[in-house]
């Protein structure tokens, strides 16, 4: 994906945005199933909430973008924060993550399905994938306008079942749409340790 129009979209996004933002829910709300200690990568970065949340509990923490622009601003808000973040400027799909060489990795808003068995691979035995992005069943036209970069109903299982299911999340639209997680699915997912 090393085209330069797709990159300069996303720094543009990443040098107009005023703040932060928070980190996805599927790891916030999932923290206690993170492990102590390890490594953790943050794919597909942005402005890296994920990372500095991750670095912030003790992680050695790796985050990866396609954006210049991004890993710039990440670098400074750890060092604003005093964590230490490896920030890199990648294309993951042209350099996916090695064989058993995170504890933790953390995807969001990213969806590119030809990956999930590189991600999986790239978990060491008791490694923990977090993943969240969106869905084609949803309730408002927030996120990707594109339905190649939105899950299927529970197309986000499918995509990682060889890897233990912890918790799982893709409420569409079922019940009282005013209320609940709507849009996305999330995924909290264990390598089984050998």
């Amino acid at each position: 994906m090393d085209d330069p129009g797709f990159i300069a979209k996303w720094d543009k996004r990443y040098t107009e945005a005023r703040q932060l933002p928070d980190p996805v829910r599927v790891l916030s709300d999932n923290l206690h199933l993170l492990p102590t200690a390890g490594t953790a990568l943050d794919l597909g970065c942005g402005l890296g909430a994920n990372a500095l949340l991750l670095a912030g509990r003790g992680l050695e923490t790796r985050a990866w973008d396609i954006s210049p622009v991004a890993i710039e601003r990440l670098r400074e808000f750890a060092g604003n924060r005093g964590l230490v973040v490896h920030g890199e400027v990648r294309d993951v799909e042209a350099r996916p993550p090695l064989p058993e060489s995170f504890d933790v990795i953390v995807a969001a808003h990213f969806l590119e399905r030809g990956l999930a068995p590189a991600l999986m691979a790239a978990l060491r035995p008791g490694g923990v994938l977090f993943y969240e992005t969106w869905t084609r069943t949803r309730v408002d036209d927030t996120g990707p306008a594109s339905e190649n970069f939105r899950l299927g109903d529970n197309e986000l299982l499918e995509l990682f079942r060889p890897l233990r299911l912890l918790f799982y999340r893709e409420e569409g639209r079922v019940g009282d749409l005013s209320r609940g997680f709507r849009n996305k699915a999330q995924l909290v997912a264990l390598r089984p340790p050998e």
